[in-house]
C-alpha cells in the first residue's frame, strides 16, 4: 500500500527554528523576525501579515543569502536518507509549509515529490507579496488533497510530520501524524510523538515493514 509523508518545515525539518528566521540571520534581522514568530504563534497576526513584514524586512534580499541561510540551517539528520528510503518503497513525500516557496522548494533537490510554500516575488524583490499566495493551516490539508489526486491516493493513505497549530488541520484529516519536537497545542493530536535531531528515528515511529 502506498503512502504520502507530508512534511512541515519549520521547527519540524529545521530544529528549533523558521526558514524566515534563518533567512533574516543572513541579513543581521535574526531578533525581529524571531519576534514575528512569537507573534504568529499566539496567534497576534495572521500569515498574510507575516508575509508583508518578512517581505518589508528583506528587502535587500539576494540569492546568495538564500543559498546561504539554506546550506546553514540546523536540519534534522537524515532527511535525505528517509526520502529515498520512502521512494525505494514506491511512497511519496511532500513539504508543505507557510515559508517562502523560494526556500521551500529547494528541499526537491533532496529527493521530496514536491515542494509548496507561500509565494513570494522572485528574489531581490521588486514587488509586493500578493496575500492570496500565503499558505495556511487550511491551505496544508487542500494542497494534501491535490498531492493525493495527482498520486492516486486519499487522506486515508497520508502520514502528516509537524510540529505546531499551522499543523493541526492537517493532523486532523490524516489517520496516522507525528508530532516533531511539538508544542503541547499539537502533541495532545498526533497518533506518534518524537522528541530530537533525526529525521529517520521519526519516520520509524510508522513505517510498516517491507
Amino acid at each position: 500500500m502506498a503512502r504520502l509523508h507530508l512534511f512541515d518545515l519549520d521547527g519540524t525539518l529545521l530544529h528549533g527554528t523558521s526558514a524566515p528566521v534563518e533567512i533574516s540571520r543572513q541579513l543581521g534581522l535574526e531578533a525581529e523576525t524571531v519576534a514575528l514568530d512569537r507573534a504568529a504563534a499566539a496567534g497576534r497576526i495572521k500569515p498574510p501579515e507575516y508575509a508583508r513584514h518578512v517581505h518589508a524586512l528583506w528587502a535587500q534580499l539576494t540569492d546568495a543569502h538564500v543559498a546561504a541561510a539554506f546550506d546553514a540551517a540546523p536540519w534534522l539528520t537524515r532527511i535525505r536518507e528517509v526520502w529515498a528510503e520512502i521512494r525505494s518503497r514506491g511512497e511519496y513525500c511532500a513539504v508543505v509549509s507557510l515559508s517562502p516557496s523560494f526556500f521551500v522548494e529547494r528541499l526537491t533537490g533532496w529527493g521530496a515529490h514536491a515542494a509548496y510554500g507561500s509565494r513570494f516575488p522572485a528574489v531581490p524583490f521588486t514587488e509586493p507579496v500578493d496575500p492570496a499566495g500565503v499558505l495556511s493551516a487550511a491551505a496544508k490539508v487542500l494542497i494534501a488533497d491535490r498531492l493525493c489526486a495527482e498520486f492516486g491516493l486519499t487522506r486515508n493513505d497520508c502520514v502528516a510530520y509537524g510540529d505546531s497549530l499551522s499543523d493541526k488541520d492537517l493532523f486532523g484529516v490524516v489517520p496516522v501524524s507525528v508530532a516533531v519536537n511539538a508544542d503541547s497545542h499539537l502533541s495532545g493530536l498526533a497518533t506518534h510523538s518524537y522528541a530530537g535531531k533525526d529525521l529517520w528515528d521519526a519516520y520509524e515511529l510508522v513505517q510498516f515493514p517491507r
